[in-house]
C-alpha cells in the first residue's frame, strides 16, 4: 500500500517559478528510477489544462492519462518550498506532492491528504517544519492534540510589564517543544485579547511545532492599555486543537469563574478547571542513592518488598525527570530507571499511605538497601560508572594459577607471548553539577569537536576498510543531533557536561541493550566506545601508555577503537573474557594480523600485571606463566608457522588444488572498491564478497546510478577478467542508513533487513542493479541478494534484474542468494533449480542456527561455526546445489578458519572467499589436504555431538 514516508521528502529547497519546480520533482522521480525522463513534458501539460494547487500551500503535480507509459513504479516524491513557489492565481505553494501512478493506486494519499487539510489551515505548519517526520504527520492527518498540562502553568512570576509576562509564556511553550525560535516574537506582534477579571489572551501561528496553551500570571498585577492585568493566556494555534478548550474557557468566563485563574495559587486548580492534564497530588520526597553499582537487581528487590507491604501505589523517578515516574512494586521498571550512585529517586505515594510508606522507603535507600555504602557527599566529585560497573565486582574470582590451560575461542591466528598488561575500565571523576547552561555547552561542544576531529584522522590514516567502517560509524553517532539535544536538556537542567553526556550514552545505550539483539549490541557497545572517548576528553584523562616490550593486551571486551589504535609492533596479542570470534574486536583483530583469543572468562581479569601469557589464536589456547619448556615448544611453532606464512605468501599466486588434484577457489571479502588491487596483489582468484553498504554509507543520499557506477567499475578494472560477486545493499532496522528512516522493532535482527528492506524500495534496488549491470561492461559479474528466507523473495529479486538485463545486455551474468538463514538451506533443493550459485554467510547461519547473539556476554563463545547443526545445513546446501549442477562458496568468518577448510573442502565448498590476508594460508592450507580423507573427516564431523568434538577430531586428523 502506498503510503507517506519521510525518505520520500526533500527539505528547503527553493525554485524562483513554478516550472523550475515541476523540474526540480520529475528530477527527483528520474533520479530514484520511478519515471523515464518524459514524464516531465506529461506533468507540463497537466498543469496547463488545469493548476494541480490543492489548497493550503499544496499542490499535487502529475502526469497525463498519455504519459502512464512512462511510470515504471507507482510512487511519491516530495519537495518543500519554505519560501513558497508561485503557481498561478495568487496561489503559493509551500509543499508540492510529485505522483508517478500507473493507475489508481495512489487514490488513497489523496484521500488523506483531502482529510488533513479538513483539520484546519497547514500551510504555514508545512512551511516551517524543520524535518521530514513532521510533514509526515500533518499529511497524515494525525490528530493534533493540544498540549496543557503543569509544566505550561507558571504562576507568580516576576515580570515588571506585559511584555515580561509574555516571554515568559513564550519560554514555556518553547521549553514544551511547541514553539521553535522566533515563536517570542511572533507573539509579540499580536493583538491581546482582553478576557475580564484581568485576563487576556495572545495566540500566534508562527514558528509552532504543534499546538500548546501556556498560563502566566506576574507576581504583582500589572497594566494593560490601561486595565489590568493578572494572567496571560499563550496560545501556540496549529489547526483546530484549541477549539474545545477556547469554547470551555468561555463558559467559564461567562459563568464568572474568571477569578479561578486571576487568583490562582496552584497549576492544579488552573489545570481542573480547562480539563488539562492533572498532577498526581501526592506528598514526594527525594534520596540520594549510596549503592557503589546503583540500583541494581538486588537492592531493587529489596526496594518492591518494602513498597509491596502498603496497599496504596507508590511510585518513583529520577529527579528532574519528566513525568509520574515508575510503580515501585515493580522490579523490572525499577531496573529500568538505570538509577546509579549520586542520583536522586524521588517517592511518590498516595496520601493515605504516603507518611509511612515514605518514610520506610527513605530510610531503607539511607541504609544501603541490603548493601554496605559509603555515604553519598553532595556536590563530591563522583565516578562514570561503565557498562562492567553495572555488574557485581569481578574482582572475586580468582585469577587463573601458573601453568593453567585455558580453552577459550580462537578469534585471529597466531602464537604470541609477552606480558600481560591487564586494561579495566577507565574511572572518569567530575562534578555532577555544572558551572551554567552557557559554560557547559562550550565545553560539550569543544570536546565533541577534537574527539571527531581525532576520529577523522583515524578514519583517513586506517587502509582497512572494516575499521574505516566503524570509525565512519563513530563519528555519525558524534553528530546525532537528537543525542545532542538531549545531552543539551540535561544540561538546562543544571548538570555538568561530564554528567549530562554520561547519563544520556547510558541511557541510549541501555535502550538498545534491553532489545537483546546482537547487532543493536554492537551499536550499544560502539556508543560506550564513543561514550568514553568524549567523557576522557572532558575529563582532561589520557588514554593509558603501552608499555615498550611487546606484550598481551588483556580487556573484558575490546572495543574496535582499541584494536584500531594499538600498535602492531609491540601488542603480541590479544586476550578478552567475554565475545566470540565474529564479534567486532575479532574481526578487526584479523584484519590486523594480531592473534587473538576471546571468551577467556571473568578470571583473566584477575591476572596480575606483567604475568607472561603464551596465547594460541589458532586453537583459542592460553597458557598462564608457562614453563620455559612449554614456551620454547611455542617459539619452535611460532617460528614454524612464520616460515609456514611466508612460504604461503610466496605461493600465493599458485591455485588452491589438494594433493589428489581437487581444485577450489579462493576469493576475497572486501568493503570498499580501493581494497580490489591488494586482494588480487594477495593471491584473490576473485573477489567472493564486494560488500555495498560503504557506497550507502558515504553519502548524505542514496547514491545515483552513476555514482555508483563508478565504485564497481573501479572493482571490476582491478579484478582485470577475474569474477565479481557482489552482494546488494544489505542494511535493516538494526543498521539503518540516515536518508532511509526505518521504524523501530522490537527484534530488528528478525525484522525487516536485507532483501526484505530492499523490496520494499526497488527504486533504490533498480538503481543499483543498474549500475552494476552497466559497470560490468561484459565482465564476468555474480550479483547475490542477502538474507533471502523464502522463494518469493528471491523471484522478485531476479525477476528484476532479468528485466533490468533486456535493457543493459550481459553475457556472463550469474544471479544468487546468500545461504544465512536455516529456512534457505532447507529450501535448498527447490531454490537450486532457480538460482545460478549459493554463497554461505556462516556468522548469520550460525546465530540463526543456534539461536545465540554472537556478542551475547555468555552464550558467544558458544556460536561456533563448526557445530555439527550448521555443517549439517552447509551440507545441504551443497548437495542440492551440486545435484543441479550450480556452484557454492562460504563467505563468511569459517572459510578462514583453519580448523574449518578440511571440513569445508570436504563437504564439497567449491569457493572459499577471506579476507585479503588470509588468502594466503587459506590456499597453503587447501593444498596440503587430500580431499578423499577430507571427506571422510566431515562425515565423520556430520555425526558428532559438539563444535568442541569437531574441532578435536580435526585436530587429532592433522
Amino acid at each position: 500500500m502506498l503510503e507517506f514516508n519521510a525518505s520520500q521528502i526533500q527539505m528547503g529547497a527553493s525554485a524562483p517559478d513554478k516550472a523550475a519546480a515541476l523540474a526540480l520533482l520529475a528530477g527527483r522521480l528520474i533520479d530514484d528510477g520511478l519515471v523515464a525522463p518524459g514524464y516531465l513534458a506529461g506533468m507540463q501539460a497537466r498543469e496547463a489544462q488545469g493548476s494541480t494547487y490543492l489548497g493550503q500551500g499544496v499542490a499535487i503535480p502529475h502526469g497525463t492519462p498519455d504519459t502512464r507509459d512512462q511510470v515504471f513504479h507507482t510512487g511519491v516524491r516530495l519537495i518543500q518550498f519554505p519560501d513558497g513557489v508561485d503557481w498561478g492565481d495568487g496561489q503559493r505553494v509551500y509543499l508540492a506532492i510529485a505522483i508517478a501512478a500507473r493507475s489508481d493506486e495512489h487514490l488513497r494519499l489523496l484521500q488523506l491528504l483531502t482529510r488533513a487539510l479538513g483539520e484546519g489551515d497547514l500551510s504555514q505548519a508545512l512551511r516551517e517544519a524543520r524535518e521530514p517526520e513532521a510533514l509526515v504527520e500533518l499529511l497524515q492527518g494525525a490528530p493534533q492534540e493540544l498540549a496543557l498540562d503543569s509544566q505550561l502553568i507558571g504562576l507568580g512570576l516576576a515580570a515588571e510589564d506585559f511584555d515580561e509576562l509574555l516571554w515568559q509564556g513564550a519560554r514555556l511553550l518553547k521549553k514544551a517543544d511547541c514553539a521553535a525560535s522566533g515563536f517570542a516574537n511572533s507573539l509579540a506582534q499580536g493583538q491581546p485579547l482582553p478576557l475580564g477579571n484581568g485576563l487576556w489572551w495572545l495566540h500566534s501561528d508562527q514558528a509552532v511545532l504543534r499546538p500548546g496553551l501556556a498560563f502566566v500570571t506576574p507576581a504583582q498585577p500589572l497594566q494593560l492599555h490601561g486595565q489590568s492585568l493578572t494572567g496571560l493566556f499563550c496560545l501556540a494555534s496549529l489547526g483546530e486543537a484549541h477549539r474545545r478548550l477556547l469554547e470551555r474557557l468561555c463558559d467559564l468566563l461567562i459563568a464568572g469563574q474568571g477569578a479561578t485563574f486571576s487568583q490562582a495559587t496552584s497549576s492544579r486548580s488552573v489545570l481542573e478547571a480547562l480539563g488539562g492534564e492533572l498532577p498526581a497530588d501526592w506528598p514526594t520526597r527525594c534520596v540520594t542513592l549510596a549503592n557503589a553499582h546503583g540500583l541494581h537487581a538486588r537492592p531493587a528487590k529489596l526496594l518492591t518488598e518494602i513498597a509491596q507491604s502498603f496497599s496504596g501505589e507508590i511510585r518513583v523517578r529520577l529527579a528532574g525527570e519528566a513525568g509520574q515516574g515508575v510503580s515501585a512494586k515493580s522490579l523490572s521498571r525499577l531496573l529500568g530507571l538505570g538509577a546509579r550512585r549520586g542520583q536522586a529517586l524521588e517517592f511518590s505515594a498516595e496520601p493515605v499511605i504516603a507518611e509511612d510508606a515514605l518514610a520506610a522507603l527513605e530510610a531503607a535507600v539511607l541504609d544501603g538497601l541490603g548493601e554496605t555504602i559509603e555515604p553519598w557527599v553532595a556536590g563530591a566529585a563522583r565516578s562514570e560508572l561503565s557498562p562492567a560497573d553495572a555488574t557485581p565486582s569481578r574482582g572475586k574470582t580468582p585469577a587463573p594459577a601458573a601453568g593453567a590451560r585455558l580453552q577459550a575461542v580462537a578469534a585471529a591466528p597466531g602464537i604470541a607471548m609477552g606480558p600481560a598488561l591487564v586494561r579495566t575500565a577507565q574511572t572518569f571523576e567530575y562534578s555532577h553539577q555544572g558551572g551554567g547552561l552557557v559554560v557547559e555547552l562550550q565545553r560539550l561542544r569543544q570536546a565533541l569537536e577534537q574527539v571527531d576531529r581525532h576520529i577523522q584522522r583515524l578514519v583517513e590514516s586506517t587502509a582497512e576498510a572494516n575499521i574505516r567502517e566503524i570509525f565512519t560509524t563513530h563519528r555519525a553517532m558524534l553528530g546525532d543531533p537528537a543525542l545532542r539535544e538531549e545531552v543539551e536538556a540535561r544540561l538546562a537542567e543544571g548538570l555538568s557536561a561530564e554528567a549530562a553526556w554520561s547519563a544520556e550514552i547510558d541511557a541510549a545505550a541501555q535502550q538498545q541493550e534491553a532489545l537483546h539483539d546482537a547487532l543493536l549490541a554492537e551499536r550499544a557497545a560502539d556508543l560506550r566506545d564513543v561514550g568514553r572517548r568524549v567523557l576522557a576528553e572532558l575529563c582532561g584523562v589520557a588514554a593509558p601508555v603501552e608499555p615498550e616490550q611487546p606484550y598481551i593486551l588483556v580487556m573484558d571486551e575490546v572495543a574496535p577503537s582499541d584494536v584500531a589504535c594499538l600498535d602492531r609492533q609491540r601488542v603480541a596479542g590479544i586476550l578478552t573474557a567475554r565475545g566470540g570470534a565474529t564479534a567486532h574486536s575479532a574481526i578487526i583483530a584479523r584484519t590486523l594480523g594480531i592473534p587473538a583469543v576471546v571468551g577467556g572468562g571473568e578470571a583473566v581479569l584477575a591476572l596480575t600485571q606483567g604475568t607472561e601469557l603464551l596465547l594460541d589464536g589458532e586453537r583459542g589456547l592460553v597458557r598462564v606463566a608457562p614453563d620455559a619448556q612449554t614456551l620454547q615448544q611455542a617459539r619452535r611453532e611460532r617460528e614454524a608457522g612464520l616460515r609456514r606464512r611466508e612460504r604461503a605468501h610466496a605461493e600465493r599466486l599458485q591455485p588452491a588444488v589438494t594433493g589428489d588434484g581437487h581444485r577450489v577457489e579462493v576469493a576475497a571479502n572486501i568493503g570498499a572498491s580501493g581494497d580490489t588491487a591488494e586482494a588480487v596483489e594477495l593471491g584473490a582468484e576473485a573477489v567472493g564478497l564486494l560488500r555495498t553498504e560503504l557506497v550507502f554509507m558515504d553519502h548524505p543520499q542514496a547514491p545515483d546510478q552513476a555514482t555508483q557506477e563508478s565504485e564497481y567499475r573501479r572493482v571490476l578494472d582491478a579484478l582485470d577478467g577475474r569474477p565479481l560477486v557482489v552482494r546488494t545493499l544489505d542494511v535493516g532496522g538494526d543498521k539503518p542508513l540516515p536518508y532511509w528512516p526505518m521504524p523501530a522493532e522490537s527484534n530488528p535482527f528478525l525484522g525487516v533487513r536485507g532483501i526484505r528492506l530492499s523490496l520494499q524500495r526497488p527504486d533504490i534496488l533498480e538503481t543499483q542493479l543498474r549500475a552494476l549491470l552497466a559497470a560490468a561492461e561484459g565482465r564476468p559479474l555474480r550479483i547475490m541478494f542477502p538474507m533471502v528466507g523464502a522463494i518469493e523473495e528471491w523471484r522478485a529479486a531476479r525477476d528484476l534484474a532479468l528485466r533490468l538485463r533486456e535493457e543493459i545486455p550481459l553475457a556472463d551474468l550469474q544471479l544468487g542468494i546468500m545461504v544465512e538463514v536455516p529456512s534457505a538451506a532447507l529450501l535448498a533443493p527447490v531454490l537450486a533449480r532457480e538460482v545460478d550459485f549459493f554463497s554461505i554467510g556462516t556468522n548469520d547461519l550460525t546465530q540463526y542456527c543456534l539461536a545465540i547473539d554472537r556478542d551475547h556476554p555468555t552464550l558467544s563463545a558458544q556460536a561456533d561455526g563448526l557445530h555439527p547443526a550448521v555443517l549439517r545445513l552447509i551440507g545441504m546446501t551443497v548437495e542440492a546445489a551440486h545435484a543441479q549442477g550450480k556452484w557454492v562458496g562460504v563467505c563468511g568468518e569459517l572459510a578462514g578458519d583453519m580448523l574449518a577448510v578440511p571440513l569445508l573442502v570436504g563437504l564439497g565448498v567449491d569457493e572459499l572467499s577471506v579476507a585479503p590476508r588470509s588468502i594466503a594460508l587459506v590456499k597453503a592450507r587447501v593444498r596440503e589436504l587430500d580431499y578423499r580423507h577430507s571427506q571422510t573427516l566431515a562425515d565423520q564431523a556430520l555425526g558428532l555431538e559438539s563444535a568442541a568434538a569437531v574441532r578435536a577430531l580435526v585436530e587429532e586428523g592433522q
